[in-house]
Order: structure tokens, then C-alpha cells, then sequence
């Protein structure tokens, strides 16, 4: 069932899935507080749906639903348009997370979460999408970068490994790109949230985790070194880069 709970037309649409009424009424009421408008999907398959319609800006997407769970979901909506999605879990299970953002997800929250933290969220998922825009066109002339069996393409957005294309999402995508255009140098968190996804905080520091672990599990756990409480750095192959 989809049912529309803004009065008025605004310029985000926020698409909202969730099977527990309470809980989509409360998200849904302070979405629209805020000056966005909100749509409600209490299944996957709606979500799906709802999604081709109204080609929302952000989607929120619960787990665990029914007819179709909230993995599914998202891979069938970022594969038709892309989009940012923010996924809520029962779990603090990390490798749910993972899985989540290896679906097409951008973020991730645990549930129970605060609606000021969600709301913050939102905003730098929207934030992300306009400063994505900004990356994609100042990448338009910015050259290949080559490690020999990993080729980076900024300007195309395609990664290629090994000859093969992977597919990453588009924050994957960035947060790959930022590490690998200063190889060896280490990143801390808080760095990479400001480049990749915009945040002036340190509050999803977590994120920053959970999307280099979806990395590894793409690309191999050797690309990416932890530097233990500080952040991250990218390690170029082997066959190291070519000139």
C-alpha cells in the first residue's frame, strides 16, 4: 500500500518504506516538517513501484518487509534510476550493513535511531547527491588513473579490475577515487566523510567503515589499509601504475 502524507509540493521527495505504521507515520511526519515531501511504501514490492512513479530523491528502506525484503528492493530501485538510499536495521550486525550497502545503499541506521540523527542523515545524503554533480563535472577532464590491474576512470565513472568492469555504487565509487588520487597517503574518517559524503561531523564514522568493507569485498582486502584509529589508505596493486 503507497498512500502520500504531504500537503504540499516541495522540491525533495522523499520516499519512505517501512512496515510498522507507527514508525512511517513519526519518519514521514518529520520529513514533511522539514519542508520535504514524503511518500509512504509499507512493502518492497510497493517501494518498487512507488519508486518507478514518483522518482523520488532519497529512498528510506527498511529491512525486513514483506512480499520483497528491503535488499531486494533497493537493488531493483538503484538499478533502474540511481538514487541515494538510507537503510534501517534491527540489527547491529556488521555484516548486515555490508550487505545492505553491497545492495546499492549509501547509509545505513540502526534501529532504534533518533529522527534529529535520521533528518541529519537525509540532509547529507541530499547535500551528497548536488555535490556529486559538482565532482562528476570538474571529473570530466581529469585523467585516467592507471594501476595496471586496477583502471579508475573518473571521467566515465567505470572501474575496471583485472579487465572487468566492477560495479560500485556511486559512493563507493567516490570513496574509492579519493583514496586511489593520493596512493599510499592516509585519509583519516573524518577527511573522507567531508570529501565523499559532506558531513561536518565525526557521527558516521561507521559509514566510512562499513563502505571500505564493501570495498574489500569487491576489489580484495589488499587495496584499502587500516591505519588503526586514524583512517585509511590506498594501496596500489603490484603491478603498481603505469605511466
Amino acid at each position: 500500500m503507497i498512500r502520500n502524507t504531504s500537503r504540499y509540493t516541495t522540491p525533495s521527495t522523499i520516499l519512505v518504506v517501512e512496515d510498522e505504521p507507527t514508525l512511517a507515520t513519526a519518519i514521514a511526519q518529520r520529513i514533511t516538517a522539514e519542508g520535504w515531501t514524503a511518500r509512504v511504501a509499507s512493502d518492497g514490492a510497493s517501494a518498487v513501484q512507488a519508486a518507478s512513479q514518483i522518482k523520488p530523491d532519497l529512498v528510506i528502506m527498511d529491512i525486513m518487509l514483506p512480499i520483497m525484503d528491503g535488499l531486494e528492493a533497493t537493488k531493483r530501485i538503484v538499478a533502474e534510476r540511481p538514487v541515494p538510499v538510507l537503510i534501517l536495521t534491527a540489527r547491529d550486525d556488521e555484516a548486515d550493513k555490508v550487505i545492505g550497502l553491497g545492495a546499492g545503499a549509501d547509509d545505513y541506521m540502526t534501529k532504534p535511531f533518533s529522527m534529529r540523527e535520521l533528518i541529519a542523515r537525509c540532509k547529507a545524503l541530499l547535500r551528497r547527491v548536488e555535490r556529486a554533480k559538482v565532482i562528476a563535472k570538474n571529473s570530466e577532464n581529469e585523467k585516467v588513473l592507471d594501476f595496471g590491474s586496477l583502471v579508475i576512470d573518473p571521467a566515465q565513472r567505470i572501474v575496471n579490475l583485472d579487465g572487468e568492469q566492477v560495479h560500485l555504487t556511486p559512493t563507493e565509487f567516490d570513496l574509492l577515487a579519493t583514496l586511489a588520487r593520493k596512493p599510499k597517503s592516509v585519509l583519516t574518517r573524518e577527511k573522507l566523510l567531508e570529501e565523499v559524503w559532506d558531513w561536518v561531523d565525526a557521527s558516521g564514522t561507521r559509514t566510512v567503515d562499513s563502505h571500505v568493507k564493501a570495498l574489500r569485498h569487491k576489489l580484495g582486502s589488499q587495496m584499502i589499509r587500516t591505519v588503526h584509529g586514524v583512517g585509511y589508505a590506498f594501496e596500489p596493486p603490484e603491478d603498481g601504475q603505469k605511466d
